[in-house]
């Protein structure tokens, strides 16, 4: 079986032009090419490049990508790829649960408890993610900050992302230019959340462009922005602002 790179990019959601540099890169070679220049894939390109996709929804880089496929096979890649995406579904069921559970005590005046509001919520789980892209430290430091925090600061913390992303998605609706004095007025509060959570004042500008690239990567960040479409407007927006700092 092989598919045409029109039919694979459909079905992956993805661009023929991102295909073509999965392969110019070589990543995702095609199986073959035929006389007419057309791209055709096979079963192991099909592992091959839902091993890619789910890297890249991980924002992890083609770089490091490429290490990846170079140091384990595709079988037993997707084996650990596999039981992470089993350990997240479980989580997220737990999530399901725990909030029906809380909306029903609330609707019904019934009692409830820490464990079953909780269950599923455990910001432990980020620990692996953000210890890989930014080191151990990071890690401690984040949760320190955190947890030394009261729960008004935590709701104010939240609040203030979620202005933000508001305030975004508002003038995106608007039609606003990213470079807009509106738009890059958000970046700046957005910068200083940035750098609330990393306990500075300053920000690496490099790092601030860097998160709106994974913001667009991976759908659970671009979700806090309306999709893909709206992260990759708040990923400019961004980008536009750590230009204008550097210049």
């Amino acid at each position: 079986m092989e598919w045409s790179i029109q039919r694979i990019a459909r079905l992956a959601g993805v661009s023929s032009r991102t295909l073509r540099h999965y392969g110019a890169v070589g990543i995702l070679p095609p199986s073959r090419t035929d006389g007419g220049g057309m791209r055709w894939y096979d079963e192991a390109s099909l592992a091959r490049l839902q091993r890619i996709l789910l890297l890249r929804g991980l924002g992890v880089g083609i770089p490091a990508i490429a290490d990846s496929l170079e140091r384990a096979s595709d079988e037993e890649a997707l084996a650990t790829h596999l039981a992470d995406l089993e350990r997240e579904a479980d989580r997220i069921r737990r999530q399901i649960r725990a909030v029906e559970q809380t909306l029903r005590a609330r609707e019904g005046g019934a009692a409830m408890t820490a464990e079953e509001a909780l269950d599923g919520f455990d910001q432990g789980r980020y620990e692996q993610e953000v210890t890989e892209r930014w080191g151990a430290d990071a890690w401690r430091s984040g949760q320190t900050w955190w947890q030394g925090m009261s729960d008004d600061d935590r709701r104010a913390f939240g609040q203030e992302h979620l202005d933000i992303a508001a305030g975004y998605a508002a003038a995106r609706q608007a039609g606003e230019d990213v470079g807009s004095e509106r738009v890059q007025a958000l970046a700046a509060r957005h910068y200083r959340w940035i750098g609330a959570g990393w306990q500075t004042a300053e920000p690496d500008l490099d790092a601030f462009a860097g998160l709106g690239e994974m913001y667009v990567a991976d759908e659970r960040f671009a979700a806090n922005y309306g999709g893909a479409d709206g992260a990759a407007y708040v990923r400019d927006a961004m980008r536009a602002f750590a230009d204008a700092r550097r210049g």
